[in-house]
């Protein structure tokens, strides 16, 4: 079990506390605040060095991340390995905060699941059910709290994944947060971007078309609105844990707010919660994952998040993608960044999205050995 450095950011204010002991680097150990930005230029994790970083721009920071690395299951014999965990909310920060404090305990304690000698407990099966787990427990809660807090029923969070552990890599995903992969072309020596997660978001055809499949008698079921493609005209995304309103028909009433409610009534949930999981083995020219939610992938492709990580020092580098992104996002705006800095959050909402980044580097010769020297490092941002 993970017991060690708990770094907690309490939004809106970003006032930390922290338990246990500091596993970051001199001067970098709990994290440092620079206005709505909340960083940790580096630390070590059981297969290398990270970097991560938060940026604030609505009242309320959805935005939710986690990183632990130490033992990975709930067995005396546990394999060694690293979890991240992005966590976008919606609606409100609820779903998001929920995720980040139940999710990797269902990774780490899920029953009934396919364990194979080779991963000792991690398996796209176990991290499936460990979605769906917390899933139904956040769906619980919203169903206890309907009389007293109905707007619940419209909160939800997409959740990134990525699990390292015995020399395996481990992706899922439920929404369109996004994780891409730096990896050493060696005939080229250039550092190719290659990306890992596959999003849920009906922009894309392929999603559209999976709805279509889904709900086969329902011709509205992804609306064209104001040039943009939704679900039933409401939301973007097609996956995530939460918006039960539109998982259950129990929710799509009084007194849930009108602009929430469908017109029809539906039988089989519009959204899903299931992730799709990416399993592959990781070889000594993948050389670093970049995990951030989609307000970094609206300003950065893939390949110039991977220019960035690639030609920069470590040190630092999560805050240096958000701020490339904020300084793209001005210049969208015809502003110079410094005056976008001045924005407070809630009106920063309107020129860029909450923008969580975890950079993970991998080395190679920690990746494939057996065990871990280091402390057991737990760090959360935006809890």
């Amino acid at each position: 079990m993970i017991s060690a450095t708990l770094l907690k950011i309490m939004s809106p204010c970003f006032k930390p506390s922290v338990e246990g002991d500091s596993s970051g680097r001199a001067g970098d150990a709990n994290g440092r605040v620079d206005g709505l930005l909340w960083y940790k230029d580096s630390g070590r994790h059981v297969n290398g060095d990270f970097s991560m970083a938060v940026v604030q721009a609505n009242n309320l920071l959805e935005d939710q991340s986690q990183l632990e690395s130490g033992p990975m299951s709930s067995f005396e014999s546990g394999p060694q390995g690293t979890f991240v965990g992005i966590y976008d909310g919606h609606g409100g920060p609820e779903a998001s905060r929920f995720v980040n404090e139940h999710l990797f305990k269902h990774i780490k304690t899920i029953h009934g699941a396919e364990f194979t000698s080779e991963n000792q407990g991690v398996s796209a099966d176990v991290i499936s059910k460990a979605f769906l787990a917390t899933e139904e427990e956040f769906l619980s809660l919203v169903k206890k709290q309907w009389l007293v807090k109905p707007l619940l029923a419209s909160v939800g969070s997409c959740c990134l994944v990525g699990i390292i552990c015995s020399g395996m890599l481990y992706i899922a995903n439920a929404g369109d947060s996004r994780v891409v992969l730096g990896k050493l072309e060696k005939a080229v020596k250039q550092v190719k971007a290659i990306q890992l997660s596959v999003e849920h978001n009906a922009s894309y055809e392929s999603v559209r078309e999976e709805l279509h499949l889904l709900h086969p008698d329902d011709p509205q079921i992804v609306i064209l609105k104001h040039k943009v493609w939704r679900v039933k005209g409401l939301i973007q995304i097609s996956r995530s844990i939460g918006d039960a309103y539109l998982k259950r028909a129990e929710f799509n009433r009084e007194p849930l707010l009108s602009k929430f409610r469908l017109s029809e009534p539906f039988h089989k949930p519009i959204l899903k919660a299931e992730p799709t999981v990416l399993v592959q083995k990781l070889f000594p020219e993948d050389k670093f994952l970049i995990f951030a939610s989609d307000g970094l992938w609206e300003h950065l492709s893939n390949q110039e998040a991977v220019d960035i990580v690639h030609s920069c020092p470590r040190n630092g580098i999560a805050k240096r993608l958000i701020k490339t992104a904020l300084r793209e996002a001005a210049k969208k705006r015809e502003m110079r960044y410094s005056d976008l800095k001045k924005i407070d959050r809630g009106v920063r909402r309107h020129f860029h999205d909450d923008i969580t980044v975890i950079v993970l580097f991998l080395d190679s010769h920690l990746v494939s050995r057996s065990f871990w020297r280091g402390p057991l490092i737990s760090v959360k941002a935006g809890s």
